[in-house]
């Protein structure tokens, strides 16, 4: 007589690996990269204006004026990729550099007049996107889609062991 349940087996053959959750996750995003770059430009964006690039620029318009330390914090890159943001928003005068007033070793970081037509083009196209991709979801499965996401955010770095 056999202890192994036919039932069980088949369920558990069913649930993805952590490494194939992980790869449909990598593939996913890149899709959804490559439908958000296509909807920027229908939106007459810049090529320059990249995802990375734009998520930068709206935390700067969030802010309003934010010193380039305080801006690798709050997007969790590397000081050295600020600046090599900066100096690419700069040379398209969509950035504006500023001595900080209350410390003089600390420069801001704050948005053109330039920029600001741009930024409300890349919402509506971030709208957009995020009604084609998401839209179809039911509001239960997108709380729940967001909360994984939230988990998954939060799950401890390799390197903070």
């Amino acid at each position: 007589m056999s202890n192994s349940n036919p039932v069980s087996s088949a369920s558990q053959a069913a649930i993805p690996t952590a490494g194939q959750v992980l790869e449909k996750l990598f593939t996913t995003t890149h899709r959804l990269h490559l439908l958000f770059e296509a909807r920027l430009a229908e939106y007459g964006l810049p090529a320059f204006i990249t995802g990375p690039r734009l998520r930068f620029l709206v935390t700067v318009a969030e802010a309003g004026t934010i010193r380039m330390g305080d801006m690798a914090v709050r997007s969790g890159i590397a000081p050295r990729t600020v600046t090599q943001f900066a100096d690419a928003l700069e040379q398209e005068r969509l950035l504006l550099r500023l001595p900080d007033p209350e410390d003089r070793r600390s420069t801001l970081l704050r948005l053109t007049d330039k920029a600001l037509p741009l930024m409300d083009r890349a919402r509506s196209a971030m709208k957009e996107s995020a009604e084609q991709v998401l839209g179809h979801l039911e509001p239960d499965k997108r709380e729940q889609f967001h909360a994984l996401l939230l988990l998954l955010g939060a799950a401890p770095a390799a390197d903070a062991e």
